[in-house]
């Protein structure tokens, strides 16, 4: 059996998220996002731990379309923060979502504290025929002093992995890709998906 021959719906309405994912699978699946597939629908993200709210993501969707599908929940675990902005990574300055005021309370927190080091951490949600299995994906690093880079999205200007000196908004796709908590997270989906399919 193909792999392409079964679309993976990936429930995100996150852009940036959808193209990362398609980059790091290039030719080894098809995948949909919700925008892609049609399917207009906000989904709530109630949960206190990554592991919940991504399997709340793709069990929404494949309740609602009985369609197989798969989605993730990253966050921002800072050390000396106790594992925050975690959870809570993309609303970490409240309602709604921006960017900058996140990255600015996120060092204003940080400030006069020597321990930066911290990690993204992806957790993604597989729905086949209304089973879950989860994949996890860890990229460790820390903090800068202030954001530096255009690319990239989220706090990727104010993240260096381990073993490079650049950010993540310094990096291109490719670059970033090299280090990161989402392609490990993909790569074992993919692993799992075509032992599935052989």
């Amino acid at each position: 059996m193909s792999e392409q021959s079964h679309p993976l719906l990936f429930a995100t309405n996150n852009s940036n998220k959808a193209l990362e994912v398609n980059h790091i699978l290039g030719n080894a699946f098809k995948v949909l996002s919700l925008k892609d597939a049609g399917i207009e629908i906000d989904i709530a993200e109630p949960h206190a731990t990554l592991e919940a709210n991504a399997r709340e993501k793709s069990m929404t969707i494949y309740t609602l379309k009985n369609i197989d599908c798969f989605s993730e929940d990253t966050g921002l675990e800072v050390e000396a923060l106790g594992g925050a902005p975690g959870v809570k990574s993309a609303r970490f300055a409240g309602e709604p979502s921006n960017t900058e005021a996140n990255i600015k309370k996120l060092l204003g927190e940080l400030q006069n504290k020597e321990n930066r080091k911290a990690q993204f951490r992806t957790v993604i949600s597989l729905v086949q025929k209304g089973v879950e299995k989860q994949f996890e994906g860890v990229c460790k690093g820390h903090i800068t002093l202030q954001p530096i880079g255009e690319n990239g999205f989220g706090y990727d200007p104010v993240f260096i992995p381990e073993g490079s000196t650049k950010t993540f908004a310094e990096m291109n796709t490719a670059e970033k890709n090299e280090y990161s908590h989402r392609r490990k997270a993909v790569e074992k989906l993919v692993d799992y998906l075509k032992k599935m399919a052989s």
